[in-house]
């Protein structure tokens, strides 16, 4: 049951999320049963971000299990127990714990979780057990298994049987400011007859561990194929080079413009590159190997030129007048107007940055843990800094006044416009290093259009090879999504098979 203290949280982890992301996308939320309980699994690349999309988009009540040392941390420990988060002791990290008792406590807090599975709830697990960098799943535990067939053993007569609901978790730039994520929920695992069973408490340990076993290995190949694991960040790369070359050779032959796809959009087409590679990569290894050189050839080409794909189509923009005066314009904003501002955000948030960076040193146990305490701790430090700040220029204004009357006893005003400021100067300290990158590339560019124009001309034949290459090499395969007529990949992700 969704109570008033778990409302609240609810709307505040919405506000953190939707300042820390600038986009946060929902899908599949029809897929969500009406009634009954069940399981939210999901790989975990991004420390305590991930579980806060979950609770904020998940349309139903969701308790979780965290491991017991994050109780400790201040505020965030408050929540948890707020929105009854159980304790989970994990053998890492309890190495001075009695054995017996570590059992006993997962135990309680195991049937703590699965009776709230029984009365309706969900509850959101992260079965590789760490939050990680890496492009694929690490080794899973049987934690899950455990918890559905424990959920199971304590149903009640009549009560609907839990389900087991597999989400990805997809983001844009995850360790950037302000940028996109998709939460995506899929259908409900459809579990084959051996595994769509309620076994007895009295079962034989071996017969029990087989049965975690073969559940574990079904969740593993599904969420594999919900968050498009691959071998290495390399091929990530590369996979994302031919969703863009796609959609912009696709674009240029319709003659239509294109603007910043959403991430359901980059996704469900990551997904049709993504299942189109690794079909073919069985039946026709040679040519995806021969494909992938020369994919790779073009995305050195591009990455020598600081261009995109869609961006070797327009002309050079430095002849028209109007967009050369936007970009002098620009120019003037980034490296005139905003280091002003930037100077008086360092300055001031310089104190807070300082001790967010203690509290990490102090309470991050992995350096995944480093972003979540940055949210959670900053949320708190970082207003009180502008506050103090502005404070602190009133009573500055103030005794400035006193000594020299000629200045306008405007203490508020002072005060009210630093405050923003260090607001200002903190955002913009987060953002400027990439601002004025992207600024002097954007002269670059066009500068680099007019120069290289024998270049660029290649580089629109090779495209157009490659988009026929990778069209004709997924002739035959079940691919998701659908192509419109300007090229975008449209309709829902699929299910995963």
């Amino acid at each position: 049951m969704r109570t008033p203290a778990y409302e609240w949280i609810s709307r505040l982890a919405r506000l953190l999320l939707r300042l820390f992301f600038r986009r946060v996308e929902v899908t599949g939320l029809e897929h969500i049963p009406a009634e009954g309980g069940g399981i939210v699994v999901s790989w975990h690349p991004n420390g305590m971000i991930d579980p806060a999309l979950i609770f904020e988009t998940f349309p139903r009540h969701v308790v979780f299990g965290a491991r017991h040392g994050l109780f400790k941390w201040p505020v965030l420990g408050h929540l948890m127990r707020a929105v009854g988060t159980q304790p989970i002791y994990r053998r890492q990290d309890t190495a001075k714990m009695d054995p017996d008792a570590r059992r006993d406590a997962n135990q309680r807090s195991l049937d703590a979780l699965s009776d709230r599975i029984v009365e309706g709830s969900f509850s959101a697990l992260f079965p590789e057990g760490v939050s990680h960098d890496a492009p694929h799943l690490q080794e899973l535990k049987t934690g899950v298994a455990r918890f559905y067939y424990r959920a199971r053993q304590r149903l009640r007569e009549g009560d609907p049987l839990p389900v087991i609901v597999p989400v990805g978790l997809h983001y844009d730039q995850k360790d950037l400011f302000r940028s996109n994520v998709l939460v995506a929920y899929h259908p409900p695992l459809a579990l084959p007859p051996e595994l769509d069973v309620t076994p007895p408490e009295d079962e034989p340990d071996e017969a029990r561990r087989e049965r975690y076993r073969q559940l574990t290995a079904e969740v593993e190949r599904v969420l594999r194929e919900v968050v498009h694991a691959t071998e290495s960040w390399d091929a990530h790369y590369l996979m994302h080079r031919a969703r863009k070359l796609v959609r912009a050779e696709r674009a240029s032959r319709a003659q239509v413009t294109l603007e910043a796809p959403s991430m359901e959009e980059r996704t469900r087409a990551f997904s049709r590159i993504w299942r189109g590679y690794y079909a073919r990569l069985e039946t026709h290894p040679e040519e995806v190997e021969a494909l992938k050189a020369r994919v790779t050839e073009y995305d050195a080409d591009l990455r020598a030129l600081e261009l995109e794909d869609h961006e070797i189509d327009r002309p050079p923009a430095l002849l028209r007048f109007g967009l050369a005066t936007l970009l002098v314009l620009q120019a003037i904003f980034v490296y005139l107007f905003l280091p002003p501002i930037l100077l008086v955000g360092v300055i001031v948030n310089a104190p807070a940055g300082l001790l967010l960076w203690l509290v990490n040193r102090w309470a991050a146990k992995t350096q995944k843990d480093e972003a979540s305490i940055q949210v959670f701790t900053g949320v708190v430090v970082l207003p009180l800094t502008w506050i103090g700040a502005g404070v602190l220029a009133g009573w500055a204004h103030t005794n400035l006044h006193a000594m020299y009357p000629a200045i306008p006893d405007t203490f508020i005003l002072a005060g009210v416009m630093v405050s923003l400021l260090a607001f200002a100067g903190g955002a913009v300290a987060l953002r400027y290093l990439r601002l004025a990158r992207e600024t002097a590339r954007a002269v670059r560019v066009r500068l680099t259009r007019e120069r290289r124009r024998l270049t660029i001309a290649r580089l629109r034949v090779d495209r157009s090879e490659i988009h026929d290459a990778l069209v004709s090499l997924g002739v035959g395969l079940d691919l998701p999504g659908e192509i419109d007529a300007d090229g975008r990949v449209v309709s829902r992700l699929p299910p995963p098979p």
